[in-house]
């Protein structure tokens, strides 16, 4: 009978001892739980600071799109005028060649200065033209983006 006490205490005390490493795998488990959790909390919060922050920028991009799409319009409207004064000019400076040479000179200075101006006006309109290209890519950019970011989203789901 002492034998077969000892033999049980013994089996009581693996037994203990398996039942105290087992809870302190399930104590160590629970904590790595937590810590998963707070950290998916956090790239929860970081993704979603993400995401406004893209949206923010979508925004301010598609401001400067519009802006510069405005602006080219704008350019190319002056720039159409600037040529109807450019031919008035040519046409005057014809005019003024075959009747009046004293006045060829103003007539020069002001096809010139049209000139100039056509110029300006075309450098001007081919930078902003420059610029709405960049706006689009940069929003195409984004949109592509935004797409990954669902895509990403729809992973975690499925894997949770």
């Amino acid at each position: 009978l002492k034998e077969e006490n000892a033999s049980l205490r013994s089996k009581i005390n693996k037994l203990q001892i398996f039942s105290e490493t087992q809870a302190d795998k399930l104590r160590k488990l629970e904590r790595k739980l937590e810590e998963n959790k707070i950290k998916e909390e956090k790239e929860a919060q970081d993704l979603e600071a993400m995401v406004q922050h893209v949206e923010q920028n979508l925004q301010l991009m598609t401001k400067r799109a519009v802006k510069a799409e405005n602006n080219a319009t704008k350019l190319k409207q002056e720039n159409a005028l600037l040529q109807v004064q450019l031919k008035n000019y040519k046409t005057e400076n014809e005019v003024l060649r075959s009747g009046q040479s004293a006045s060829l000179a103003a007539v020069k200075q002001n096809a010139d200065l049209a000139l100039r101006n056509l110029l300006t006006v075309l450098t001007n309109s081919r930078s902003s033209i420059k610029q709405l290209v960049s706006g689009a890519e940069s929003l195409q950019l984004v949109a592509d983006l935004l797409k990954s970011i669902d895509r990403i989203s729809e992973v975690s789901e499925d894997g949770q």
